[in-house]
């Protein structure tokens, strides 16, 4: 069972979330937070597998939130996904190097939420398509002022296949579309994938999209 805790200063947001999430099969909403403040005080009691963080929250907000709850907890210990409205947000990137583990659209439907959390549970990252499209959009135009060597050099690593992988990936193109254009099926995209982001020691499709960018593989 994986256990979840909701951080959202609506209630509405929060009830709303709990009870999408009610018939899913494999997920316990274990407890919700109003704030940062509320969350990071909850966990120091309570078992939680993936926190579902807001971002625009009064008081501490949810970047700041995920970069507290990060030096305490490690990724492998807990997973953050970060819901934002993706036409206002500005700060997705913020909470991907704060440590979030993914992001989805408040307006994703239930099914796709669920399996969000369950990616991001078995170690993957939730991108949905809207969220990959922001920030894709936001790394790009981020000022980047040189390739970054270090990160570059990672790459060598990655086979030819693993590197096409990420670097379509990086265009905002699912494992279905990937697959699609390189003749193999989804399932072998997805491994590829994994494998790149082990190689270069991103924790999630969101972090491996930024890799991307900063070696000067994408754009």
């Amino acid at each position: 069972m994986i256990r979840v805790m909701i951080v959202d200063d609506q209630a509405m947001i929060r009830e709303g979330l709990r009870a999408v999430l009610a018939p899913a099969s494999g997920i316990d909403v274990v407890s919700v937070a109003a704030d940062g403040l509320e969350a990071l005080a909850l966990l120091e009691d309570l078992e939680v597998d993936v926190v579902l963080m807001d971002i625009r929250m009064p008081g501490i907000d949810g970047v700041e939130t995920t970069r507290r709850i990060r030096q305490r907890v490690a990724a492998d210990r807990l997973r953050i996904v970060v819901l934002t409205t993706f036409d206002t947000d500005e700060n997705v990137l913020s909470a991907l190097r704060a440590g979030a583990n993914g992001f989805l659209s408040k307006g994703v439907g239930p099914d796709e939420l669920a399996e969000g959390i369950r990616e991001v549970a078995a170690g993957g990252g939730a991108l949905s398509a809207a969220a990959s499209a922001v920030l894709i959009g936001q790394v790009a135009q981020t000022p980047a002022p040189s390739v970054d060597p270090a990160i570059l050099d990672r790459f060598a690593a990655l086979t030819p296949r693993e590197r096409d992988v990420v670097i379509a990936i990086a265009t905002g193109a699912d494992n279905t579309q990937i697959a699609a254009q390189m003749f193999v099926s989804p399932f072998t995209v997805k491994t590829h994938a994994n494998r790149a982001m082990a190689k270069l020691g991103a924790r999630d499709r969101a972090q491996l999209v930024a890799l991307t960018y900063r070696a000067g593989l994408a754009g």
